[in-house]
């Protein structure tokens, strides 16, 4: 499988950077009644991943891959048992509060959004949080109830909002306190064709005109390349293709992207489990 030539990434132009990062947790044995047995689970192992400012990059695998173990890393929520990670060449758990001044976090499943109040609420509750001035709230928060097409329903309850509205609200409640890197984990979970559509073009934009660096994650490979140029797998905790959309399809004979997603997937795990 093709992978990409190591990237001439400057350190000033380095937005993340896992140097041979291996993350690994202990877990319990079954069986043992006398005394207690553990095994180490590797969610990460030496894991090298570099992403320059403005770059768009989707980060794809099954289930229990270590995209979520990833996205904890870069947040500071988890340490690496080897390696280091960095986010604008900041320790994200030493730094946490200087990095995530820089860094927006937005998972599908979940919603900062205070369910029984208007949106508009929940924005001004985030304003505080991150003391932003009133002069620059006015100017961002006008900024993003335009560009996500929010001002039809603003001040409506968030119990009252549909899925794809309720994410175009969060994403914009993730980029108030304008931040240089998004990771999206899982944005486009449970939206419908036509919202889906809407979402990724929002994102597009997001990264093209406001300079945005954006890494995410999705089951939904077609997704991830009408969103992203760059590709990154994961399988078992390692990096197994960093590279071109193009280039991963054009080293297999077939069009169908899932399918070769597929077929790779079955090419990693041993014959046992295939």
């Amino acid at each position: 499988m093709p992978s990409m030539a190591a990237r001439d990434t400057r350190t000033w132009d380095t937005v993340v950077e896992l140097s041979d990062v291996t993350k690994r947790f202990r877990r319990l044995k079954r069986g043992g009644l006398f005394h207690r047995e553990y095994e180490d689970i590797y969610a990460l192992s030496h894991v090298n991943l570099a992403v320059r400012r403005g770059e768009f990059l989707a980060y794809a695998g099954p289930n229990g891959a270590g995209k979520s173990t990833t996205f904890k890393l870069l947040c500071g929520m988890l340490a690496p048992n080897e390696g280091t990670s960095r986010l604008f060449g900041m320790d994200p758990i030493r730094d946490r509060i200087a990095v995530m001044r820089r860094t927006g976090v937005l998972f599908g499943n979940r919603s900062e959004l205070w369910w029984d109040h208007p949106v508009r609420t929940s924005f001004e509750w985030k304003r505080d949080v991150w003391g932003i001035s009133q002069s620059d709230y006015a100017e961002r928060f006008d900024r993003l109830v335009s560009e996500l097409r929010l001002s039809a329903f603003i001040d409506a309850f968030a119990r009252e909002l549909s899925l794809g509205q309720r994410m175009r609200a969060n994403l914009a409640l993730t980029l108030l306190h304008n931040p240089q890197l998004v990771l999206l984990d899982e944005p486009t979970l449970g939206l419908d064709v036509l919202a889906k559509r809407d979402l990724i073009q929002t994102l597009k934009r997001i990264n093209r005109d406001m300079g945005v660096t954006l890494v995410v994650t999705s089951h939904d490979m077609d997704d991830l390349r009408d969103m992203a140029s760059r590709l990154v797998l994961i399988h078992k905790g390692e990096i197994r293709y960093d590279g071109a959309f193009d280039t991963l399809l054009s080293h297999a004979d077939r069009t169908d992207f899932e399918a070769i997603i597929a077929q790779m997937y079955r090419e990693w795990q041993p014959e046992e489990e295939a």
